[in-house]
């Protein structure tokens, strides 16, 4: 378990050498406009990394956004925004490949640092057929890493076994204290895939269970920031998601206390397979 003090700058190895922040913003669920408002408070604020999808309708403000800011901020370089994106469906490997040409054009930033597959739906060849769509992408230069989304471990086991080229080096899941999702994260975790928690805030379903109040009052934290540092301690990479300006801000603010041990485990203790959204993991 990590034990260390996290910031905006903070960094995350990959498994192809590279590596990514930390901490991202989500921006599903936004508007183009609530998108793009988004994007500039957390690039303000520091944050270097968004998390967008094609089913997000949110590609194009969310790319200007970043452009907008790189322009008023010249001694920030594209480089240092990490830009992720995900496939609507998986298709065949023509489809799958015209669809990530068009999200690299969608938002404008020459090329996409994070394209992940969004779920497993759509069978076996389907799941094959896009991921070496994301090879290809990959050898093109439009794609820097490719990962996936919701992928149960009978998914990544059958990519593993199709002797993939790349190696997926993330698999976004729905992970928090109430769906800790145990044996996938550990599975990830052994094959050296990072785990990407989405809705890492529980949406906020659970902001006032007497747990999480308790123990954000004992480190002096809201319970959002809380929940953000359980993540990260377990080595997960938070995508905490907010439209307003101040808890942008303050969802990034972990680095001034350590969650214990023992709370970490009181923490883990919460889960109920609580699902804020969709669990495609299991899917055929």
């Amino acid at each position: 378990m990590a034990a260390q003090s996290y910031s905006l700058a903070s960094r995350t190895k990959l498994n192809n050498s590279l590596s990514m922040p930390s901490i991202h913003l989500g921006v599903y669920l936004m508007n183009g406009s609530e998108a793009s408002t988004a994007v500039k408070y957390a690039l303000e604020a520091g944050y270097r990394a968004v998390d967008s999808a094609q089913m997000y309708h949110n590609e194009k403000q969310v790319g200007r956004s970043i452009l907008d800011y790189l322009k008023a901020n010249p001694e920030v370089k594209r480089e240092d925004i990490h830009y992720t994106t995900k496939l609507a469906s998986n298709s065949d490997y023509a489809r799958a490949r015209r669809s990530i040409s068009q999200s690299v054009k969608e938002c404008g930033l020459g090329h996409i640092d994070l394209f992940l597959l969004h779920s497993p739906y759509g069978g076996k060849q389907a799941r094959l057929d896009s991921w070496r769509a994301v090879e290809d992408a990959i050898k093109d230069g439009e794609v820097k890493i490719g990962g996936v989304s919701n992928y149960g471990e009978k998914h990544l086991d059958e990519l593993f076994s199709s002797n993939p080229r790349i190696k997926p080096a993330v698999n976004q899941i729905e992970v928090h204290p109430f769906n800790t999702r145990s044996n996938l994260t550990a599975y990830c975790q052994q094959h050296d895939i990072v785990v990407e928690a989405y809705a890492p805030l529980a949406r906020a379903l659970r902001m006032k269970h007497p747990t999480i109040v308790s123990l954000a009052k004992k480190y002096g934290c809201t319970s959002g920031q809380l929940m953000v540092r359980w993540s990260l301690q377990h080595g997960y990479v938070p995508l905490p998601k907010s439209v307003r300006k101040e808890r942008i801000i303050e969802n990034s603010q972990v680095g001034g206390f350590e969650i214990s041990g023992e709370d970490i485990k009181a923490m883990d203790g919460l889960d109920e397979y609580l699902v804020t959204d969709w669990d495609p993991v299991d899917a055929d």
